[in-house]
């Protein structure tokens, strides 16, 4: 990595505002990086990739559907600019320059605000004819679950989203949660150990569909590792039965936050690179 940033997105001033607030971002990632050749913009939600532009994003206030974001953003900067959801980015990254070096297959979690997921077959995320596949936080876990911000009950994400892993750990946050389980506090490892249940499920199902080389966990709860896996490991070895999961290796994300940044960079490499 030669460089990196952040700064607020203030989604409150409108989609119009942000497009703008990237390309001005960009722009003075370009003035300390002069040698750049393409650009990655993550979006936490779906888009058209084709036409570059965002179709609905649950957590941003706004009128997002159809909204241009890679062409004005490209055109500020003079470089060609793709996008892809913030999920799939992270996974690349992992996949590329994190835990998933060496998997041929794999899959991911992101645990946040939401559930995101990640599929890589053959070395290659899976995105789908629409930058949609490997939604794995948006499968069913029950049917008569509870709603989902998707529209559809019992999906994974609605069961082991931030806010479920909160209430179910008695806590006001996830990351205190994860605190209070670390320091072995029996309330939030009862409640980190029924959210890993709903978690070993949905991985045992994306096991037997894809039987990847590794599971990688991210997000701020997968610094629960010491006390996340254990369950979810009992949870797949209770529900796999078609394929060994000793060749299945489950592990913590390494790049930390800046992943979702960084596999979105390396996406816009990729494509330019495959458009050359």
């Amino acid at each position: 990595m030669l460089d990196r940033d952040e700064g607020p997105t203030r989604a409150t001033e409108g989609p119009e505002a942000v497009v703008a607030r990237l390309a001005s971002m960009g722009a003075e990632a370009l003035a300390r990086c002069p040698g750049a050749t393409s650009v990655g913009i993550g979006i936490p939600g779906l888009y058209d990739p084709a036409r570059g532009t965002t179709r609905f994003l649950p957590n941003v206030p706004g009128e997002w559907a159809g909204r241009p974001v890679a062409g004005p953003v490209g055109a500020a900067l003079g470089l060609p600019a793709f996008l892809i959801n913030d999920a799939r980015a992270f996974g690349l990254a992992e996949l590329r320059l994190g835990a998933g070096r060496g998997a041929a297959s794999m899959i991911g979690l992101t645990l946040g605000t939401g559930v995101g997921g990640v599929i890589a077959i053959d070395g290659r995320v899976h995105q789908g004819h629409d930058g949609t596949g490997g939604e794995l936080g948006h499968q069913t876990i029950d049917p008569d679950g509870p709603l989902c911000g998707c529209g559809n009950r019992g999906c994974l994400e609605a069961f082991a989203r931030a806010d479920q892993i909160a209430a179910a750990c008695g806590t006001s946050t996830a990351e205190e949660a994860v605190a209070r389980a670390r320091e072995g506090d029996a309330r939030a490892l009862d409640g980190i150990a029924r959210i890993a249940r709903y978690l070993g499920i949905g991985i045992a199902n994306a096991v037997v569909v894809v039987s990847p080389d590794k599971v990688v966990i991210g997000g701020g709860i997968s610094a629960a590792a010491d006390v996340l896996f254990e369950p979810i490991r009992a949870e797949l070895r209770r529900r796999v039965t078609i394929t060994s999961l000793d060749q299945v290796e489950l592990v913590a994300a390494e790049l930390g936050t800046w992943a979702g940044a960084i596999g979105a960079a390396v996406h816009g490499a990729e494509r330019a690179e495959a458009g050359r």
